[in-house]
This record gives C-alpha cells, structure tokens and sequence, in this order.
C-alpha cells in the first residue's frame, strides 16, 4: 500500500497517520535529560559537530519540568490549532535509549499514559545504544502501543561521518536494525544532506545504502550551521558550501525518485532555532522549501521510486 496523492507523490507520514489511525496524529517533542556516548565520554566528546546545546532537542519540552509538565504545555499549544488530534510522545532530546533498560521501561510506560488520545510513542536515539536487553522491552511495549525508533545514520559514507565525528559504524547502525525488527518495531532514519566534503553522489549513495535495509521510514535534513557548535567554528574559518534552495530541492527530489517505495517520509526539510542558525537562511521558511519540492516532483513527474533498481 502507497500513500502517495496527486499533491504529494509519495509516501508522507501526514496520509500515513491519516489512512492509519483516521486523524492528524502530532508528535510532542520531550526532553527527558539524556546525554549521549559521544558527549560523555564512552565514545567521544562534544558530540556530532553540528549537534545543538540542546542535543537537537530545540523544541522540545523544558527538561526543567517534569515530562508530564511538558507533554501537557505542548498539548495545550497543539490543540488550539488542531483540536481534533492524536499524540504521540516523542522523545527527543539526546540518544533517549542511553540507560539501563529498567530505567527506559518507567519512563516510556509511564509516558504512553499522559493522555487517552495517546496512539503511539517515537523515540529518537542512536545504533550503539540499542542491545538485547533494550530491543527486548521495547518489543514488550510494542505489544502495549505502537513503536517507533528513530535512529541517525545521517550518511553512509564511512569517511564523512569520522568528519562529523559520529562515533558509531554503519555495522552498528545494521546491527540496531536487526534487533528491533525482530521484535517488530517500526525503524525510521534519519540522514543529512549538505554535510561538509559530501557530494550529490554521496547523498544519492546514502538513499542506495538505506534502500537494502529493513527500515520503515525517513527523516531527511538539511545541514544546519548553528551557533556554539564545533561546525559553526570550522564554518567561521572556512565557508564551505551550502546547498542554496534549488540545489537542496534538486537533490531531494531524487532521492526521492530512487528511495525504495514502501518507506515513509517522515521529513523532507530541517528548521533550526532562529536565534542559533547561521546557514542555510532558506531553512527560516521551511514550507517555502517543502512546497518547491512539492511542485518540482509534480513539474518533472517523479514520484517515490521512480527510479528504485533492488
């Protein structure tokens, strides 16, 4: 089955809630405090060059308030613009499964009961902190509501992410894979286009490297140059290239054209707090950047595996 529509030829997770679970289904971004092994020292320090103080939790909930003090802020705001709406918890901030199982089983099992109108929870976290033991709850919480897991790959080019300083293997990435489909959770990825010495072949790589592995959906970004980053400091001592908003749109759109068609698109663009972004500006408008890739696919015909070899 394909969400595809005459709009937006492809799968979007908008259609894919919809048909679903029969409602606009919003995520509630929270931020249970977690770090990362790549912040604290496990695997390295400082963490992914372009990642935020916020450990790319920028709107997500205040983590000096409870997280059911968050979920309900957030709710409140969701509600006056959507009243007819399910939610899902979305845990954000930092690799939100870096904790003893025990630990994560309290926090999710408390959290999928915030609200009646609760359908599912989304965690966002990394391939190296995923075991056994952590698959295996997670499989029992799959059983309760629905899961998803949303790990970052982000490219894979092996060379480019020593660059960004990633700190984990795609074998590592392959291996998270494999646990949480045993137990039938739902695998989104999430990659960047515009990292620093990639080219187009690269990101068209990243979307063929994806393809052969069993994941369900997609979040694809742009590089976002924020303030206080380490990127923002190489970026200060040498420009490197931007994707304008054509280009961006360009290459999106074909990789679009080659991703495997089953997958669900759950990002096609990546907004930043104003206040800490340098580049891209384009990235201010994000519907401005969703709409021309709308109308570039519906202009040159492509729709979501167009151009899919297996």
């Amino acid at each position: 089955m394909n969400y595809f529509t005459d709009a937006k030829p492809y799968n979007s997770l908008h259609e894919y809630y919809k048909k679903e679970y029969g409602h606009k289904v919003a995520k509630i971004s929270l931020n249970a405090g977690f770090t990362c092994p790549n912040r604290d020292g496990r695997k390295g320090y400082g963490g992914c060059i372009y990642c935020s103080k916020e450990l790319s939790g920028d709107f997500a909930g205040d983590k000096n308030k409870s997280l059911k003090q968050q979920f309900d802020d957030i709710k409140e705001i969701i509600l006056k613009k959507w009243p007819d709406t399910l939610f899902m918890p979305y845990f954000q901030a930092g690799s939100n499964t870096y904790a003893p199982a025990d630990y994560l089983k309290k926090i999710f099992d408390e959290a999928i009961t915030f609200d009646p109108n609760i359908v599912g929870i989304s965690i966002a976290t990394r391939g190296d902190c995923i075991n056994h033991e952590i698959a295996k709850m997670l499989g029992e919480l799959n059983k309760k509501i629905h899961v998803q897991i949303e790990l970052g790959l982000q490219s894979s080019n092996e060379e480019t992410c020593k660059f960004i300083n990633r700190q984990m293997t795609n074998q590592e990435f392959e291996i998270a894979i494999d646990l949480l489909r045993k137990e039938n959770i739902e695998v989104v990825c999430h990659i960047i286009n515009g990292l620093p010495n990639e080219t187009e072949n690269d990101m068209i790589n990243t979307i063929k490297y994806i393809n052969n592995l069993d994941i369900q959906g997609i979040k694809i970004h742009s590089l976002l140059v924020l303030k206080d980053t380490v990127l923002a400091d190489i970026y200060s001592k040498n420009k490197f290239d931007i994707l304008d908003l054509n280009k961006y749109v360009e290459i999106v759109c074909k990789q679009i054209s080659i991703l495997r068609p089953d997958i669900i698109i759950h990002r096609l663009a990546a907004d930043g707090n104003e206040n800490d972004l340098i580049e891209p500006l384009r990235t201010r408008k994000k519907m401005v950047v969703m709409n021309e890739i709308d109308k570039y696919l519906r202009k040159n015909k492509i729709y979501q595996g167009k151009e899919y070899k297996k």
